[in-house]
């Protein structure tokens, strides 16, 4: 294969750029001249888009290129590339491809013998890793969990022993059952769940599991970053007889019963049921 520096030759160049994660004036110098090289900008979504572009008064074409379209509007950018013209792709927050659309597309820019140039910013999830106080010489990063509870379990089962730190994504109307799900499988590790970083009320909630678990859903707005402590294999997470009761609680919240709470949890956790039960009514008293 025959080997070639990205600004040298003719070929041509897809530019990929990260874009801020929330302030818009985390976008540096090189991501602003280069947009405004271009012929025209693809894009997640043109109404987001839009606002970076006015922002820096950058007046540019947009065409919209998400997971929904992205193989057949990956074709057309393709030809236009080979047409000599200048193109970038952006999308709404932080790195393309990043549990973000953009991968399918870099793979077939890449197939066509097309060069790729990344353009860097803003990553939430590196924000929110060197924020959170934990372990940051070794991580792993999941991205989001599925939505659906047992799939969600049997992802997290396959992660409880790794040392790193473990990082996720998850949107505001999961996150408690998330948690739970954490709490259950994982233990009750040290953990931080940042929100809204680089805005007005960007927070690191720095707490156990079993402590995230009691957070009020109506303070939890905005994207989520969960980051949570590795397995230490000479300290292993246990649960207390407060831990058990906390996550009862968790369940009921939800609209469970009392009664099919402390089955789940005596499920979930390999607990008595009559235990599970006893901590929660000495809770009671």
């Amino acid at each position: 294969m025959k080997r070639e520096l990205n600004f040298t030759g003719t070929s041509p160049i897809l530019y990929i750029v990260a874009t801020p994660i929330g302030n818009l004036d985390e976008t540096n110098q090189r991501a602003i001249n280069i947009l405004k090289e271009m012929d025209y900008i693809a894009c997640e979504d043109t109404r987001v888009t839009i606002k970076l572009l006015n922002r820096f008064k950058i007046k540019k074409t947009l065409f919209s290129c998400r997971e929904f379209n992205e193989v057949a509007s990956g074709m057309k950018i393709i030809e236009d590339l080979k047409k000599g013209l200048k193109i970038a792709y952006l999308t709404d927050a932080g790195y393309p491809a990043i549990s973000d659309p953009g991968g399918r597309l870099i793979q077939k820019v890449l197939a066509e013998k097309i060069k790729v140039s990344v353009i860097s910013g803003s990553s939430a999830f590196l924000n929110a890793l060197v924020g959170s106080g934990l372990n940051t010489e070794r991580f792993y990063f999941h991205g989001f969990l599925s939505p659906r509870e047992k799939v969600r379990a049997e992802e997290l089962r396959h992660l409880i022993q790794r040392p790193e730190t473990l990082i996720f994504y998850e949107a505001p109307h999961r996150i408690l059952k998330t948690l739970q799900t954490m709490l259950q499988v994982l233990g009750n590790r040290r953990a931080c769940l940042a929100r809204e970083l680089t805005k007005k009320h960007e927070e690191y909630i720095r707490m156990n599991l079993s402590e995230l678990v009691e957070l009020e859903k109506e303070t939890l707005k905005g994207e989520m970053v969960i980051v949570i402590e590795g397995f230490n294999s000479e300290s292993p997470m246990r649960f207390s007889d407060e831990d058990i009761n906390k996550l009862v609680y968790s369940i009921i919240r939800t609209g469970v019963s009392p009664k099919d709470a402390i089955k789940k949890v005596s499920e979930q956790l390999n607990i008595s049921k009559n235990y599970v039960y006893k901590v929660y009514t000495n809770f009671l008293t």
